[in-house]
């Protein structure tokens, strides 16, 4: 196996020590912080002349990007082998589309951007796939479903649901895992914080339930669901995403309905309790 160096950015601490420790690989001394003005100081203080470099750092919330770039600046200042960016959590990537005159398209632009100085871009359960097209260098997305699926064996889940038929497939990947069934609700979007859920009969009455899917935000998708889950006789709901950005405090409103939330260590968390280190590791290889 070739011999990695890791450099961490400052959103990815735990993964970056969790992935450190799952490849043999070793962390670099990384020097960061912020100015009083908020501008971003980087150092990098451990030589990488000929050394094969992996950069683990989100791109959200917007000043993590800043950072990333510098990031990559710095590593390049050194002779590397190769420089490999670990995106975990890959921001504006549900900005796909462009709905009227004069906007952008805001993850095309961040990818055009991103990429300059890369090797090779690894992303985790980015949003939409057919975003990876912008990239003009070797890229690969990762799952966080199986992870998962193997964390939640010890709550021996009866069922699997995605919140939509968008994440069915995650939902099939994490059931094959459990062994158990899987399905979906209908779900129709109001606005940002809230969604109309229809009132299907899925059999959950007195069973374990685990709901999976990418992202949780606002938590309103979930929250919803397992209302409607729980009016349906559940058992135990538990949320699970891979990417927990848990905005506008949708960590304690899930907390106060669901039996458990489970997220990755793709952002840090109170709920980061099932990482992503082994999948990545095994693109390394």
């Amino acid at each position: 196996m070739i011999k990695l160096r890791i450099v961490s950015g400052s959103s990815s601490k735990l993964l970056s020590k969790r992935l450190a420790k799952e490849a043999g690989a070793k962390l670099v001394d990384v020097n960061i912080k912020r100015f009083p003005d908020r501008e971003c100081y980087v150092r990098i203080m451990d030589d990488l002349d000929n050394e094969n470099v992996i950069l683990i750092q989100n791109t959200w919330p917007d000043e993590n990007i800043v950072e990333f770039f510098l990031l990559v600046d710095a590593i390049k200042e050194f002779k590397i082998k190769k420089l490999t960016a670990v995106i975990p959590y890959f921001g504006y990537a549900r900005q796909d589309k462009k709905f009227n005159p004069g906007e952008p398209i805001s993850v095309r632009a961040l990818i055009k951007r991103i990429q300059m100085g890369i090797d090779k871009i690894i992303t985790v359960d980015i949003h939409d796939e057919n975003v990876l097209k912008w990239f003009d260098i070797p890229r690969i997305n990762i799952s966080g479903m199986p992870a998962i699926g193997e964390y939640l064996k010890k709550f021996k889940p009866d069922i699997i649901i995605a919140p939509d038929d968008g994440a069915l497939e995650k939902a099939k990947n994490v059931a094959n895992i459990v062994e158990c069934s899987y399905d979906y609700l209908d779900k129709k979007r109001i606005d940002a914080e809230h969604v109309e859920i229809a009132p299907e009969k899925l059999g959950v009455k007195n069973k374990n339930v685990a709901i999976v899917d990418d992202i949780i935000s606002t938590g309103g998708t979930i929250i919803t669901a397992t209302k409607n889950l729980r009016n349906q006789g559940a058992k135990n709901v538990y949320a699970c995403c891979t990417h927990g950005l848990f905005a506008e405090n949708a960590l304690e409103k899930l907390q106060n309905v669901c039996d458990k939330v489970i997220s990755t260590d793709s952002i840090e968390n109170p709920v980061s309790i099932v990482s992503i280190a082994s999948e990545i590791e095994k693109i390394l290889k």
